[in-house]
């Protein structure tokens, strides 16, 4: 197969899909995406994916990732970028002090549009915690986020570590698995 774009300039995303599918990716972007107001994950990506198709006529990721707190009703959703903008995740977590459901899904959803522009959806989840306080570095909820079977945040792993238990690696696995059938 040819190159795929991916949709994004973060290097760090980048560098974890080269090194799960082993294939030649380009990260790209666009000045402005529309994004559609929904809590719907694949719905949300596929709007975005299609946007990016349009612009580049050609084969392409979008993948988006999600929290979902469950005592927070599924929220932030597709909005913890907004959260951590306003509020962060000293917010998140003095909404809820004194909970006792921390129960929390990190979500992926990866959609790839092939030549065609037919959509292929992917999901990858990580269920977990959320912490009673900041711990370690990373990005988003890194530092909140506990996922179930651990004693360390997503902050405190190293890369190489959260990389093998995270959302995205298991979305960008599950795409692997379905492109090397397309061969």
């Amino acid at each position: 197969m040819k190159k795929i774009y991916f949709a994004t300039t973060n290097e760090g995303k980048l560098k974890e899909a080269k090194a799960i599918l082993g294939i030649e990716i380009e990260g790209v972007g666009l000045e402005s995406v529309f994004e559609m107001q929904t809590l719907d994950p694949v719905t949300l990506t596929e709007h975005k994916a299609e946007q990016y198709f349009e612009y580049y006529k050609r084969p392409i990721i979008v993948e988006d990732t999600f929290l979902f707190i469950d005592d927070m009703k599924g929220l932030p959703g597709p909005y913890y970028k907004d959260f951590l903008k306003t509020i962060g995740n000293e917010g998140i977590l003095k909404f809820m002090q004194g909970e006792k459901n921390r129960g929390a899904k990190a979500q992926s959803t990866l959609v790839f549009k092939d030549q065609k522009g037919k959509p292929h959806v992917f999901i990858g989840e990580v269920k977990g915690k959320i912490t009673n306080k900041i711990k370690g570095e990373g990005f988003g909820w890194d530092p909140i986020f506990v996922p179930n079977g651990h004693s360390k945040t997503f902050g405190e792993m190293e890369m190489e570590e959260k990389n093998k238990l995270s959302m995205r690696a298991k979305a960008f696995k599950k795409f692997k698995v379905w492109l090397d059938k397309q061969k």
